[in-house]
């Protein structure tokens, strides 16, 4: 596998343009000849097929959901980042870029990073043309707040649903061309396989989650906007249809998956009750601009009301231990503090499995400060959500919060055109690997979504497709076609035929347990090693005791999540496989061999300044081999990040 960044030449400032200006060109007339699919309707499939067909290309959009407008992208809530400056407190594009390098630990590539806040400020006039309804000051100019690991308010939000909003918008332009018929939608499938043709990505197999019928499809070029793998921890903050499916079948065919050990475990999610939840919810990064997060100094205060608890016995880690970034210090710098905190006795809320995991998120001070109606104003439905699932009210008492799997910075290893290292495959948004290093920074999935589709995919995949037009528009009678659909095939009949006696769930339950414990916040080589063994003894376990109920003609959730599951699992090993390899702590990969004094993460730039990227050898028993591109700086200084001062 060769990897080639094709980063442009010039400076930082100038490698955007100087790639549009120089990049080849489809002409109108003959971009109505071309064929593209997008995989996803999220913010990032979306956006990138409404603008394609735009353009005038004919596309062809799947979703496994029964309308576009249901991708998890609507789950996102505290807002977009753009470098409009609009506060006039010293943002800039070159400020958000740095913050964005920072925040990821120096492990991203910073030709893309730039590229990404240069075109941040597009974004935000796109979506007010839309009619998005952005929050506003009272003179009606566009308001912002203050983000994670960020000294300046460049947030722009929509109350606490800011995704669902921004995916509306997206989604109204997807409607309108498939209203014109320059889209063709197809719900309720699910990408189950890629077909590569001499090299090229040519088309996808998929599932109809409906009828249960195996379908093919050829384009000229696939587009894969999937989202990423955050469900592998099993309780996360995604919705249960999210997987790794499409993005693992990709890699399976011979993308390469970049930084997989890179996931983020997000600091403020209301805390797990018990053994049989399958799922976490977010609250919104936003509150922690007003909450103050706290702990009992005191381990016998932590079953006390907390409003009985004295302001003097009360230990405002995040204030203290980083005075200038405060409630407001990275992701995966305050999911370890609060980590830190239950680990040492003093966490808060009811016990699960032995120990209590929660710390405070307290708006007293707020509510004195601005008013409850301000608060209202601000976070209204966030605490309505809260109180419908915990039945506190957080006015009255502090919400509770605990770090839970959120996001993944991993993903399929793009190039600077969003190209992966299949010729003619594209990935965008969250299931590529590109913006966000080892940690991403809050209100930044938003924006590489939208900037991936509006912005940047419609000028770089043109580069592709120009030296397309020789060749024939491939039909989906070719064997390579037939070969995929049998293969597809035969997995489902493997599945459905194992008839054990372990349900889907107990043993996807199962792998996020391990992966929790050994490949969570904190690794070690010891428990990675392990973590790796367990996994692969529940895979032969998932490949021998499996039941799936009912048949696989027409409807099957359950045969559904056991792929997943399946792809799950290999997930969890390539996971660990890259968090043994990578030696050293960055963002939210912290090894505990390889800390500071004062336990923060301890990089090693010498050894590990670089991509790890991992290719398939062509059977699950087989350990991925790993490809390093190098990492190559010259706007920024590389050097130990500071949250303190």
């Amino acid at each position: 596998m060769n990897l080639d960044s094709k980063i442009p030449e010039g400076p930082i400032a100038q490698k955007w343009s100087n790639f549009k200006a120089h990049a080849k060109l489809v002409n109108p007339s003959n971009r109505r000849k071309y064929k593209i699919i997008v995989v996803g309707t999220g913010l990032a499939g979306a956006s990138a097929a409404a603008s394609l067909a735009e353009q005038g290309y004919n596309i062809q959009c799947f979703c496994y959901q029964d309308s576009p407008r249901r991708a998890h992208s609507i789950a996102a809530q505290g807002g977009i980042n753009a470098a409009k400056n609009y506060q006039n407190d010293g943002d800039s594009i070159y400020r958000l870029f740095y913050d964005t390098v920072k925040g990821g630990d120096f492990r991203s590539r910073e030709a893309n990073v730039y590229r990404l806040a240069e075109v941040s400020g597009n974004i935000i006039d796109q979506c007010v043309a839309q009619g998005v309804p952005f929050a506003r000051e009272y003179g009606g100019l566009l308001a912002n707040r203050s983000f994670g690991g960020a000294q300046v308010s460049r947030t722009f939000y929509a109350r606490g649903q800011t995704g669902q909003q921004l995916l509306l918008g997206a989604y109204s332009a997807l409607e309108r061309q498939i209203a014109l018929k320059k889209v063709k939608m197809f719900t309720r499938r699910e990408m189950l396989d890629l077909v590569v043709v001499n090299g090229h990505a040519k088309g996808i197999i998929v599932r109809n989650l409906v009828t249960g019928d195996i379908e093919k499809y050829s384009a000229d070029a696939v587009l894969l906007c999937t989202g990423g793998y955050g469900n592998v921890f099993y309780l996360s903050t995604n919705a249960q249809g999210c997987s790794v499916t499409a993005a693992f079948k990709c890699y399976k065919r011979g993308a390469g998956f970049a930084n997989p050990c890179f996931t983020q475990i997000h600091p403020t999610c209301i805390p797990q009750h018990g053994d049989q939840q399958s799922k976490l919810t977010l609250m919104s990064e936003s509150l922690r601009n007003d909450g103050r997060v706290w702990v009992p100094k005191k381990a016998e205060d932590c079953t006390k009301n907390p409003n009985d608890i004295p302001e003097e016995d009360r230990d405002y880690y995040l204030e203290r231990k980083y005075p200038s970034f405060g409630n407001l210090a990275p992701r995966d710098i305050s999911s370890r503090a609060a980590k830190e905190a239950c680990d040492d006795g003093r966490g808060v809320g009811p016990e699960v499995n032995g120990s209590r995991r929660g710390v405070y998120l307290d708006f007293a001070d707020a509510i004195k400060r601005d008013g409850l109606h301000t608060i209202e104003e601000k976070y209204g439905n966030l605490f309505e959500m809260y109180e419908r699932i915990t039945g506190e009210n957080a006015y009255k008492v502090p919400m509770r919060i605990y770090p839970a799997s959120h996001y993944t910075m991993g993903g399929i290893w793009v190039d600077y055109e969003l190209q992966t290292s299949i010729t003619g495959l594209f990935a965008i948004g969250e299931c590529n690997f590109s913006d966000h290093g080892a940690n991403r920074l809050g209100a930044s999935a938003l924006m590489q979504g939208l900037a991936d589709g509006y912005f940047v995919l419609p000028y770089t995949i043109q580069n592709y497709l120009a030296d397309q037009a020789i060749w024939p528009h491939l039909s989906v009678d070719l064997p390579e076609f037939a070969e995929a659909e049998k293969g597809v095939q035969a997995e489902i009949d493997r599945l459905m035929g194992i008839q054990g006696k372990r349900s889907v769930d107990s043993i996807h339950k199962e792998l996020g347990h391990i992966l929790w414990e050994h490949v969570g916040m904190g690794r070690t080589k010891e428990g990675l090693e392990e973590g790796i063994k367990l996994i692969k003894k529940l895979r032969n376990e998932f490949n021998t005791n499996l039941f799936i109920p009912g048949k696989k003609e027409g409807l099957n959730v359950e045969l559904d999540k056991a792929i997943h599951l399946r792809d799950f699992i290999l997930m969890g090993e390539l996971i660990a496989h890259d968090a043994l390899s990578r030696e050293e702590s960055c963002g939210g990969h912290f090894r505990e061999e390889h800390q500071t004094e004062e336990g923060e993460a301890k990089r090693d730039d010498e050894h590990f300044f670089y991509v790890g990227c991992w290719e398939y050898k062509g059977n699950d028993e087989t350990a991925p081999e790993l490809i390093k591109e190098p990492l190559e700086y010259e706007a920024i200084k590389v050097q130990t990040r500071n949250y303190k001062n």
